[in-house]
């Protein structure tokens, strides 16, 4: 009976797995921009395109429908073309296993980073994902992938449950709960439960950790203790060298520096002002820049 349910079940995760045609992301992710301002620790939120992707946005009410955690080259594994695996992520069918930065870049795509987190928990929960690859995703349990096969009406407060619904075994992980469970390790808050003291004399907030099973890729994008971190704008970002399709391309001078077609075609504005009078005669101010240029 297990063989015949794991049959089914990864026959169910390869329908969910497939791409819908005529995606196109709103602003698709700048590869070089992204590989050179992720740290490791950093959440990578991914919008999809895939039927479970479209089905987990319905049911949170996000644009985001995956999430992977970037822990930097992880030692002797790489692409065919020598690209290093920087992601520590979970899917349907595959279980936990590394990537490149490549496989999401067609997609839309938003950096989250903990804020103030120290170099030695940063490493405790990149070395945490990193140990739990391998871990696979139970396609023996079929209600837990039927749940993704229609987007029917489900009232708000029971869609988080929609998407924590699984096996209970610890080593078959969604995306969202094994970044959730990395960074519980070192007790770092995503969306803690808040509690506010009784007492009027103690005024403070008690959290509690939710269950990992509970977050989803969204949380970590509305979290207060999370940075939204944009490479464009962390690069260095200049709005006056963006070539608009209803402008001229900038040119470049010999110095390296832009101008646009008009600026290059027209003549340089003399420094020297003209004569006012025509006998010559320079009135006080254009005799005092005369004199400067001299």
């Amino acid at each position: 009976m297990g063989v015949v349910l794991e049959a089914i079940g990864k026959l169910i995760a390869s329908y969910l797995q497939k791409e819908e045609p005529g995606y196109e992301p709103f602003t698709p992710s700048d590869p070089d921009h992204l590989r050179t301002m992720m740290e490791p620790g950093d959440v990578l939120l991914v919008e999809g395109n895939s039927r479970i992707a479209g089905i987990i946005k319905y049911l949170t009410q996000s644009t985001w429908s995956h999430a992977a955690l970037y822990v930097g080259p992880i030692d002797g594994v790489t692409e065919p073309d020598g690209e290093p695996h920087v992601l520590v992520e979970a899917n349907i069918g595959e279980g936990v296993s590394s990537s490149p930065l490549s496989r999401h870049l067609a997609y839309h795509t938003r950096v989250c980073r903990p804020v103030g987190l120290s170099y030695e928990d940063r490493h405790t929960v990149c070395r945490y994902a990193i140990n739990r690859i391998g871990f696979g995703y139970d396609t023996k349990n079929i209600i837990d992938l039927m749940r993704y096969l229609v987007p029917m009406p489900v009232p708000q407060r029971w869609r988080r449950r929609m998407i924590a619904l699984g096996s209970g075994d610890p080593t078959k992980i969604i995306c969202s709960a094994l970044i959730a469970q990395a960074f519980e390790a070192v007790r770092y808050p995503i969306l803690p439960k808040i509690t506010k003291a009784g007492s009027r004399a103690a005024r403070r907030e008690i959290l509690q950790i939710r269950h990992s099973s509970l977050y989803m890729p969204r949380d970590f994008d509305i979290s207060p203790y999370f940075e939204v971190v944009k490479p464009t704008i962390v690069n260095g970002f200049d709005y006056t060298t963006l070539h608009w399709a209803d402008k001229p391309k900038p040119l470049v001078d010999g110095d390296g520096l832009l101008q646009s077609a008009n600026e290059a075609t027209q003549p340089a504005p003399s420094i020297v002002p003209e004569a006012a009078e025509a006998d010559g005669v320079l009135d006080g101010p254009a005799t005092a820049k005369v004199s400067a240029v001299a």
